[in-house]
């Protein structure tokens, strides 16, 4: 099953793939796009349980049982590989006759039975199994996970020895390119004017010393009321605080409408849950804005280029076709409804609020999922708890003849 997960999406992405990826590469362009559990672009594990890993992570322990280095051993981890632990050797292909000599995959026997086992010995509260193999993987829980029996007992274990954040963390640094890399390949799938003026070819330089060009692609809700923060990546110069910008809303048509001279109030980097103000932030990273909020709705570009265009729209994948209606359950929580609704749209850049032919106010959202989502943001974080009602979700058919 991983391996036909894996498949799927090479045959996906294969197309935006050249037909010389290395050489494309090293003349500065894509690459490679297809992902291979060998080369550490490939993670296993559970969203649901916050765990997961790389090959790499059982390589490097498995490779000094075996005296292979990391790279030789993610290779055998994969595929078409056994270990005959009877005679001590490796065994390469032959699936059918290696599996019914009674051998398995390398990656069933070191990766998942290990797993497995773990969970099973939880599951079942063989309490000493279970300390003992803790011992043996150097995990040390906390007293009161410790307390814990069965199913609740699995999540803190696992996310102690395979830390999702880890595992992430290592494919970001190890697989993605660099900003400076980046941009020069992307500028044209991100800017909107021609490819040959002042902004679009400080995007693809990634130079901090040019003029400014930002994208904000989110608004952040503040603790604040009614205030967010313009969450969104530098792509060339550097932002500061008190800096005055061009902002282009979204109906920015090259002129005035839509444009705003303003100066920044704060620059703040987003620490987890935390916020932290800084000076400036140069191009490459990402920042948080304060005191422009009010001058844009979803998304918009930010820049001190007079000639720059704007950065295109994101696109996605879906559209806000599943639609509730909502309503208060008490008159008298009516405007925490309106502005509620207000901060909803903004900080959703899927979602659609409207107010329908009758008066109703109405959410669309990409799928019951995600209304499901949003209804409990309006309600618990914009809202404050306030009690609402929710009609039954309508999708709206459409046909289109050609």
């Amino acid at each position: 099953n991983f391996r036909k997960a894996v498949e799927s999406v090479n045959v996906v992405v294969a197309p935006y793939e050249s037909e010389d990826p290395d050489k494309e590469f090293k003349e500065g362009g894509l690459g490679r796009v297809q992902v291979d559990p060998t080369d550490g672009t490939v993670a296993f594990g559970s969203g649901l349980q916050q765990w997961g890993f790389t090959l790499k992570k059982f390589a490097v322990m498995y490779g000094q049982k075996f005296n292979q280095p990391p790279q030789k051993m993610m290779e055998k981890l994969w595929g078409d590989y056994f270990h005959d632990k009877a005679g001590g050797v490796w065994k390469k292909g032959n699936p059918h006759k290696n599996i019914s000599n009674g051998l398995k995959r390398a990656f069933v026997q070191f990766i998942l039975d290990p797993i497995q086992m773990l969970c099973q010995a939880i599951m079942e509260e063989k309490d000493k199994k279970v300390k003992k193999m803790l011992t043996t993987l150097g995990i040390n829980l906390k007293k009161e996970d410790m307390e814990l029996k069965g199913k609740k007992l699995i999540k803190p274990v696992m996310q102690k020895w395979l830390p999702a954040a880890d595992c992430i963390l290592e494919m970001m640094v190890m697989t993605l390119p660099s900003p400076r890399r980046a941009q020069g390949y992307r500028v044209d799938c991100l800017y909107d004017g021609p490819l040959d003026d002042e902004a679009a070819q400080a995007i693809a330089k990634c130079d901090e010393s040019t003029g400014l060009m930002m994208f904000v692609s989110k608004m952040v809700p503040t603790s604040d009321k009614g205030r967010f923060y313009a969450f969104g990546r530098v792509f060339a110069g550097t932002i500061g605080t008190g800096q005055k910008v061009r902002i282009y809303g979204p109906n920015y048509d090259g002129g005035k409408k839509d444009l705003h001279l303003k100066s920044i109030q704060r620059t703040l980097i987003q620490m987890g849950r935390y916020v932290e103000q800084v000076s400036d932030v140069p191009c490459g990273n990402n920042v948080c804005l304060v005191g422009v909020d009010q001058y844009i709705l979803k998304t918009g570009t930010i820049t001190t280029i007079e000639s720059a265009h704007s950065f295109r729209q994101m696109k996605y994948s879906v559209s806000p076709v599943v639609r509730v209606a909502v309503d208060v359950k008490n008159p008298s929580d009516l405007p925490k409804l309106v502005e509620g609704l207000k901060r909803l749209s903004k900080s959703d850049p899927l979602v659609l609020c409207i107010t329908g032919d009758a008066g109703e106010h109405i959410i669309a959202g990409a799928g019951e999922l995600h209304l499901e989502i949003c209804l409990k943001d309006l309600q618990d974080d914009f809202m404050k708890g306030a009690p609402i009602k929710v009609s039954d979700p309508v999708v709206s058919y459409r046909e289109t003849v050609q």
